[in-house]
């Protein structure tokens, strides 16, 4: 085992790690909490990009989790601060919801389906046959396919709903371009969250409850990982992956006096 550094900075899932089912995990609070207490620096991801971080603010603080707007990063944000940085001031043409479309309006980005320099495809409830098949004859016509992130399926009290991965699997079956996805397991998207920190990777950490998307960044970022078992993965499923997390805990409960 490598001896890491003592962690400084956190990064944590929110769904299945802070709430599950659209409630917070038991000591969620009280990890939120000591973060608060102590100034650790810390930000709550999520690869959901349908809602803006004061959306998600206020929808955590009606759970009783008190996570500032500026702590919350997600794979809109991700996204905008890719294509600032890659492509200032570019145009696009964006199909989801205002999480992404005021992620790239607050980057001094352009929406617009008059040839764009990019598609963005995002997380919607509403995925419209119309604004798939005008992205397809972009994309076709040249413009650069980025998707927000991989999420096959998203949860709803009906069961699994088609996410923004399968809705991107559908865009390259019909134009053959695969789309570069920002959101996790995408270490850019850890790198550009610890950035945003000012912290390092080697004295940080990242929790999460999937191997495929939370550990696999933290691992792929050089973070210190734990894998939280409140959420997609279960102890019997770790063992199918080629990599480990660093650390295995029953829930976020565990991990408050670490902070």
């Amino acid at each position: 085992m490598i001896d890491r550094k003592p962690i400084e900075s956190w990064l944590t899932d929110m769904d299945g790690v802070l709430i599950h089912e659209g409630v917070p995990v038991p000591g969620a609070d009280a990890f939120i909490k000591r973060l608060r207490e102590t100034g650790r620096p810390f930000l709550v991801l999520t690869n959901n990009s349908i809602y803006t971080p004061r959306d998600l603010h206020a929808r955590l603080s009606r759970m009783g989790l008190d996570v500032p707007v500026e702590s919350i990063w997600t794979s809109a944000l991700a996204t905008a601060k890719f294509l600032d940085n890659q492509h200032p001031s570019g145009t696009a043409y964006a199909i989801g919801e205002a999480g992404l479309t005021t992620a790239l309006h607050d980057a001094g980005y352009v929406l617009t389906d008059a040839d764009p320099d990019f598609v963005i495809l995002g997380e919607t409830r509403t995925y419209s046959f119309e604004a798939l098949t005008k992205a397809i004859r972009l994309i076709n016509d040249g413009a650069r396919f980025i998707a927000t992130n991989p999420d096959n399926t998203g949860p709803s009290p009906e069961g699994a709903l088609p996410a923004t991965g399968s809705v991107a699997a559908l865009i390259t079956k019909a134009t053959g371009k695969d789309p570069y996805f920002i959101g996790k397991p995408n270490p850019l998207m850890m790198r550009t969250g610890l950035n945003a920190l000012g912290a390092h990777s080697e004295s940080s950490a990242m929790i999460g409850d999937r191997m495929d998307t939370d550990i696999l960044a933290g691992l792929e970022a050089g973070m210190e990982t734990f894998l939280v078992l409140t959420g997609v993965t279960g102890t019997a499923d770790i063992g199918q992956y080629p990599f480990r997390p660093t650390n295995v805990v029953d829930s976020i409960a565990d991990l408050v006096d670490l902070v």
